[in-house]
């Protein structure tokens, strides 16, 4: 019987986003599991106070993700690693289609797919043997709402880019995870009372009665990254959103 080692201890793992939200939690949940965590993001800021609540051994880079040029390079001097987490995204402005600007929309692609579709290219041959990529989209794909054409357009997008290098990069395992509402900077465009409204509003809307946190999504690419049979899979954690 063949032995999978499904343990995150000494695993280098490289997460694109990684200073805030969905990439520092799962970061942190990494580390706490043993493994040896880079974090890459645009903002050299926020990746330093972010090292800060990572253990000794975790680095960090700050590059514009929206190029591909400097993800090619990152990866050139990046050497062999065990895991690959994309979760870089900006904040989306959400309008109605007859409101929304086409030149704006195509500009939300660029680091939410297009940076991850580079990250893939230039990532997989980088990855050691029974290594994997989870990449990240979202409900919105399969349950949008008013004024979600461009949100509900990278999710699609993401979940068929998912499979499709799941059977073209086998054996490395491709997955994606698809959050519901989670309780993370994204929704900081918006005003505090208007965000708390949100979260009270969907939270009473779910079956788990209460939005998720980001700690919910990191356990998710942790699962993601350990289970050694898993591969072209988007795993919905939402609440029950997509149910009601």
């Amino acid at each position: 019987m063949v032995q999978h080692n499904n343990t995150l201890k000494d695993k280098k793992v490289l997460l694109f986003g990684g200073s805030s939200g969905l990439g520092l939690a799962t970061a942190k949940a990494a580390a706490a599991e043993g493994a040896i965590v880079t974090i890459v993001s645009g903002n050299q800021q926020r990746i330093d106070l972010a090292l800060q609540h990572l253990p000794a051994g975790a680095a960090g880079k700050a590059i514009d993700l929206s190029q591909e040029k400097n993800i090619q390079q990152f990866f050139a001097a990046a050497g062999k690693f065990d895991h690959f987490v994309y979760t870089a995204a900006e904040n989306l402005k959400l309008n109605q289609i007859s409101d929304t600007d086409v030149d704006t929309a195509r500009r939300f692609f660029n680091l939410r797919y297009w940076g991850a579709f580079a990250a893939v290219k230039y990532g997989a041959s980088h990855i050691n043997s029974g290594g994997s990529i989870s990449l990240t989209g979202g409900i919105a794909g399969a349950r949008p709402g008013k004024g979600w054409s461009v949100a509900s357009s990278i999710c699609g997008m993401m979940e068929g880019f998912t499979r499709a290098m799941a059977v073209e990069l086998a054996p490395i395992r491709v997955n994606c995870v698809v959050p519901g509402v989670i309780r993370t900077g994204l929704w900081s465009s918006m005003s505090e009372v208007d965000r708390e409204q949100l979260y009270t509003s969907v939270a009473n809307s779910l079956l788990l009665q209460r939005v998720g946190e980001a700690s919910d999504i990191a356990q998710t690419f942790c699962y993601l990254m350990k289970q050694t049979f898993g591969t072209g899979q988007c795993l919905t954690v939402d609440g029950g959103a997509v149910l009601v």
